[in-house]
């Protein structure tokens, strides 16, 4: 396959949100580094973590000017030196810096390949959401059967995740959405579903449990909501398990562990994961693909938009008026 010279590509000018990302028709094609497989991409991702490093709050965000995006699904074109794996004419997902563009140089070791009879769109989510939301519940979180979780934003890709792999683990779901969603976060099987914009949602936690607390509480939401989620886990077994900020920072103390929440305070960030203890990265990724194989998780649907509409995609992301995946078409 001829490769060229440039591209399109969204480029993130300025730190001031999806306003900040402009078209470009020129940008440079990236070529393969040693250890790199370089995709034609079909399909990108958007993340809210694409927002945070839009307006500057992703603490290793990185500078403008710089193209945005880091994951993306598409074809192998090209491969660097010391690859043997996956090569040309391959399919894979994977993440990388740039993703917003037609074209990616994305780590070997980071690239998944797409399932048979699934598309490059479909496959969008195997590199972030779907091992976010396994390592939150399974490798770190230790959720079984017959114990209970608590899922926010369980209407997005990586809550939908979450919601589906809980209830195949035999664990009761309790979920947060916007009214407008509660249809789809049920229909996931999700037992309990309550309002996302309720600030006090660790009462009807305790409510739900008999005044037990979850044993497992997904944390994305940060800010002031944040000291909710201690409160909603189950005192000195509960795993609050922080995965995310989209609603700023926030702090806990010394004193909130020893004298008001007893609990499992546990960060998560899954590259982190991948590069700090690959062995259980590893593992991790076995068990996605055996969920794949079982057919416990299932193609995807993400709602596309042109690459041109990118800063579109992203407001709507920040507007919470979306559902699930979202994918940039180049």
């Amino acid at each position: 396959m001829s490769i060229p010279t440039t591209m399109r590509a969204l480029c993130q000018a300025a730190l001031d949100g999806p306003r900040g990302l402009h078209l470009l028709t020129d940008a440079p094609v990236p070529s393969p580094g040693p250890g790199e497989v370089l995709l034609r991409v079909t399909a990108a991702g958007v993340n809210f973590r694409d927002l945070m490093r839009a307006d500057g709050t992703s603490p290793d965000g990185p500078r403008p000017p710089f193209i945005a995006g880091f994951e993306a699904a598409g074809e192998v074109v090209a491969v660097g030196e010391a690859v043997t794996g996956p090569r040309p004419g391959d399919h894979v997902v994977g993440v990388g810096d740039g993703a917003f563009a037609e074209y990616l140089a994305v780590p070997a070791y980071a690239a998944m390949p797409v399932p048979p009879g699934w598309t490059d769109r479909e496959a969008l989510g195997l590199a972030v959401n779907w091992p976010t939301a396994l390592a939150a519940l399974s490798t770190l979180g230790g959720l079984h059967k017959g114990q209970t979780v608590f899922v926010p934003a369980a209407a997005g890709a990586t809550g939908q995740a979450a919601v589906t792999i809980a209830r195949h683990l035999g664990a009761t779901v309790i979920a947060a959405a916007s009214p407008a969603k509660h249809d789809v976060v049920r229909a996931l099987g999700a037992d309990h579903v309550l309002d996302s914009r309720d600030a006090d949602f660790a009462d009807r936690v305790l409510e739900l449990t008999d005044g037990q607390g979850a044993d497992v509480v997904l944390e994305s939401t940060g800010g002031p909501a944040f000291a909710e989620s201690p409160r909603a886990a189950k005192r000195v077994t509960g795993r609050v398990i922080v995965l995310g900020t989209a609603g700023g920072e926030a702090a806990v103390t010394n004193v909130d562990l020893v004298y008001r929440h007893q609990i499992q305070l546990i960060g998560l960030n899954i590259g982190v994961l991948a590069r700090s203890a690959p062995r259980l990265f590893g593992e991790l990724m076995g068990e996605l693909t055996a969920l794949i194989a079982a057919g416990v998780i299932a193609p995807g649907d993400p709602t596309g938009y042109d690459l041109a509409d990118g800063p579109k995609a992203l407001m709507d992301l920040a507007n919470r008026s979306t559902v699930g995946k979202l994918a940039l078409l180049p």
